[in-house]
Order: structure tokens, then sequence, then C-alpha cells
């Protein structure tokens, strides 16, 4: 059945594989690639255009512990995406690799960077650099997971919308990695909003936080997965992210002024 998207995009085949000669390379692992490249690049431009608020061996310490925090979070939680499952296959190591999630990254790379800033004493705030990168590498990275269709778990669930995709099966679902790609994209408009007023240094990433786990808690209604009490262990997580950042959004949404010895507005364009 024909879709509300371009013919080009109906005629894919999912999932998408590019040749490079005799070599095959699955559509999630280059947009995958691509999105750290994305991000890292953006994020040196930021650094190198505005400066940064800690000196080159904390930020490295800060890197570290995220990207370790990250990897680490992603696994732990994708295995809570399905309990039952888990438990079935705790003793399979094969099992145990497969698949993570964004949410978990986040949620493990926030706190191994603040308990590595507490370990070596580092009182400023550290995440307002990461912020739009994160927001441009997720949207990048969800190009290759929409493109790997049925073998990514980031599909949505039936819809009779005309602009529902069928990934393969023959059911016509959510592209919710595109609704997510928009979202991102929206969203990366307000943190530059955010960034050129007068706000308290780590605003900025709060503000993508906020932000990122509330599209999420919303949008993965219209995903399957496994519901306890209504929500999906990754709105679980997602709720609590929310509950966590709840006495920063007076500041975030305007409702309390911002004290007067934090960072004034940009007076220099962002990008």
């Amino acid at each position: 059945m024909r879709t509300w998207f371009p013919d080009m995009l109906m005629s894919v085949q999912f999932p998408v594989v590019f040749h490079l000669g005799p070599v095959g390379l699955p559509a999630h692992f280059v947009f995958e690639s691509l999105a750290y490249l994305v991000g890292f690049r953006l994020y040196l431009y930021l650094r190198n255009r505005h400066g940064d608020s800690v000196d080159s061996d904390q930020r490295l310490l800060v890197i570290t512990a995220a990207a370790l925090g990250a990897a680490l979070g992603s696994k732990v939680l994708n295995w809570f995406t399905d309990p039952i499952r888990t438990l079935h296959n705790w003793h399979n190591p094969v099992y145990l690799m497969q698949g993570k999630t964004i949410i978990g990254g986040l949620i493990g790379g926030l706190f191994a960077v603040e308990a590595a800033k507490h370990f070596k004493g580092i009182k400023q705030r550290t995440g307002d650099l990461f912020a739009i990168p994160l927001a441009a590498g997720i949207a990048v990275g969800r190009i290759g997971c929409f493109l790997s269709g049925l073998d990514d778990d980031t599909y949505g669930i039936r819809t009779g919308l005309p602009w529902g995709v069928d990934f393969g099966d023959g059911i016509r679902r959510h592209p919710t990695q595109i609704y997510e790609i928009i979202g991102l994209a929206i969203l990366g408009g307000l943190l530059l909003r955010v960034w050129k007023r007068p706000h308290r240094e780590g605003d900025v990433f709060k503000a993508f936080m906020i932000g990122y786990f509330g599209f999420r808690l919303v949008v993965d209604w219209i995903k399957p997965g496994v519901f306890v009490l209504g929500l999906t262990s990754l709105q679980w997580a997602c709720a609590a992210m929310l509950v966590y950042y709840a006495p920063d959004l007076p500041y975030l949404f305007g409702f309390r002024k911002v004290p007067s010895y934090d960072r004034p507005a940009s007076t220099l364009p962002l990008l």
C-alpha cells in the first residue's frame, strides 16, 4: 500500500545496506559512526568558539567518565526493556551485549560525570558544550535506526495514518525515528534560545535533558514494549529524570529570575 512518503522512500528495502565494493555496510553502523563524528566536531567547534569553563585535564576526565558511564548505562537499562526475557538469557553473553538505549546512555553518562567531578572536586557545570552536539548526533543516528527497519527496536506500533511506513512485515507503523529527528531539530532551536539569553551555567544541558526525556516519555507510548503500570522501563526512567530536574524548571521557563552573577546572554551568534 502506498504511503504519504515520497516514492523514493516507499521503494526502500529494509534493512538498508550500503555497498562499498565487496563490503556491505549496514546503515545503522554508517549513521551511528557519522553521529559520533558530527557530535564531536560540533563540540570542538563550540568549545573553540565560546571557550570552556574547565581546563583540558578536567575536560578529559569529564569526557572519559561520560563515555564509560554511557556505555554501561545504555546496556543496563536495555536489559530492563524486557525483564522476563533478560532473566531467561542472564547467562547468555551474546544476548547481554546486544542492544543499547540512548536513555540509559544519557543517565549513565550523567551520573558517571557527577561522580568523577565529586571525586576530583570540580564545582563547575560542564554539560552545556555537550547539549547541542548530543541533539545533533542523536538525530543523525536515528536516520540509521530508521533505515535498519525491523532489525532495530525503535519503530512504532501499527497506524492507519497516511505517513505510516511498512518496514518489511506488511504492517504500516509509526516512523517514530522520524518523529524523533523532527523533535530533536525543534529541541536544538530551543537550546539556541536558552544559550543566547541570560542563564545559569549548566542550563543548556539541563534543557536538553528535560526536552529529550519529556519527548521520549510521550513518544514511547506508540512503540512496542513491555508496560508495567502503564509505562515501559524506558518511560519510567524518563519520568524519574524529569523529577530529578524538576527544581530547574522555574529557571528554564522564566518563572524565576537568573541570579546576576551567572552567565549573561551570549553577545555572539552561537553557530
